[in-house]
């Protein structure tokens, strides 16, 4: 393929906006994000501060106004009464609601029964177990990509603890952020049934028209390296801890006029997938 001839301007290792003022802490804790009163404030409750808000809005394919542009893998789908139970973790945001800013951050959400009753931010509540020193979660990524400019990656990795259940988050070059105890899921304490890479955005129509509301780039994935957003080097983790390459993908796109996705397989970038788009446009009334 001839999308990614501009790998040689990647930065293979990112890191985070903090450390540029020389922030460290020393062995036995880890950084925290400050709370401030206006973080508080931007929740919709006090009661629901680290929560995605509740929101009514019309059904798209993963609910509740909720876009996606995403790449998966499916091996198994588990049932519970005819439903499907959901489990979701994300990893890159940007949400002025809850920073009050829009800088892309390293973040961790987790929820057991599609964003209902359990779930939350960061270390906002109790759930993700953090035991790095070097990482904060929820701080703002920096260097960051540009639109024709510097492209740099950041290497994640989840994966199952087989001794004691829990699931570790790995973020750069073999940094261990931390872990979701196992006690915390039901049907993910064997395997997970699936495997999802994308993008999503809120698309809330509160003006009676889609959101102007960007996904990765806000460029569409036609543009390709340099000007669209990607995943590269798409794998997943087996029982014995080893890495496999992806077969049975599905690509989904909820919008294509607003958002759209398109992948690729070569032996620098492996599986990989550009994808996101400008919102509202004059094909995405």
């Amino acid at each position: 393929s001839n999308e990614t001839s501009g790998t040689e301007e990647i930065i293979a290792e990112s890191f985070q906006q903090w450390h540029d003022s020389g922030g460290s802490c020393p062995e036995g804790t880890v950084p925290i994000r400050r709370t401030t009163e206006k973080d508080v404030l931007r929740a919709n409750k006090l009661r629901r501060f680290g929560k995605k808000p509740i929101r009514h809005l019309r059904r798209d394919s993963s609910g509740n106004g909720h876009e996606v542009c995403n790449y998966h893998y499916q091996s198994l789908t588990h049932s519970i009464r005819g439903r499907k139970l959901l489990c979701f973790w994300w990893f890159l945001q940007v949400s002025p609601e809850l920073y009050g800013d829009s800088y892309p951050r390293f973040f961790t959400y987790w929820t057991t029964d599609a964003y209902q009753a359990t779930g939350c931010y960061n270390l906002l509540c109790s759930g993700f177990v953090q035991t790095n020193n070097k990482i904060a979660i929820g701080a703002a990524i920096s260097p960051r990509s540009s639109y024709r400019g510097r492209q740099f990656d950041i290497g994640l990795m989840v994966w199952k603890d087989p001794k004691h259940g829990h699931w570790w988050l790995e973020f750069g070059s073999g940094l261990l952020v931390g872990y979701w105890p196992a006690f915390l899921f039901s049907h993910l304490r064997s395997h997970a049934s699936m495997v999802q890479f994308g993008g999503e955005i809120v698309n809330s129509r509160s003006t009676g028209a889609h959101t102007y509301t960007q996904m990765g780039s806000g460029h569409f994935a036609g543009e390709g390296f340099g000007k669209s957003s990607y995943f590269r080097n798409l794998q997943t983790v087996d029982w014995d801890n080893n890495l496999l390459p992806l077969n049975s993908m599905h690509l989904q796109a909820d919008h294509p006029n607003c958002y759209d996705v398109r992948q690729g397989r070569n032996t620098v970038w492996g599986t990989y997938f550009y994808y996101g788009g400008p919102g509202r446009n004059i094909r995405c009334p």
